[in-house]
């Protein structure tokens, strides 16, 4: 079983969440962790991976536009991914920069490439996913890794 993490970062922040959201697939037993920026994932990673949780900074409200191109190249895999478990987590600059509206946009790609789809647990946010504005402080990392556990248990769970 294999919980494929991906992100975009140009600052840092989304990468040094994209390496905690790993920490936390890595606490679970049986589950491999492909960590990879989109630059390096190929379609194979996504065919071959239980989980997929992708990782974008937020630009005017909304994914990196590179995340996109990635997600709209995939297209052809779609009929494969049903019943994959999904999930995401945002940065950005400010507060209020649209952490919301790009989770949500994340997951509508995950949803429409037929994923199950989850939020962060419940003992982190529960909501949409982990996001922060600037770099991730202990609280984010924590809820990254939270959430990358639960994916990892959900795929344990629907593999076994």
């Amino acid at each position: 079983m294999q919980v494929l993490v991906t992100y975009f970062s140009r600052t840092g922040h989304t990468k040094e969440l994209a390496g905690e959201v790993a920490r936390g697939v890595q606490e679970v037993d049986s589950v491999d962790c492909l960590l990879k920026p989109i630059a390096e994932v190929t379609k194979e990673d996504f065919l071959h991976s239980d989980g997929i949780i992708i990782g974008s900074p937020v630009y005017f409200g909304g994914m990196a536009g590179e995340m996109k191109a990635m997600l709209d190249s995939f297209v052809g895999v779609r009929p494969k991914m049903a019943d994959k478990v999904g999930a995401a987590f945002a940065t950005s600059g400010d507060l209020s920069g649209g952490k919301e509206t790009t989770l949500i946009a994340l997951l509508q790609v995950l949803l429409i490439y037929g994923m199950i789809v989850v939020g962060d647990p419940m003992d982190a946010t529960g909501h949409y996913g982990v996001s922060c504005a600037g770099a991730p402080d202990a609280v984010t990392r924590a809820n990254g890794a939270k959430l990358g556990k639960r994916v990892a248990e959900l795929v344990k769970k629907l593999k076994g």
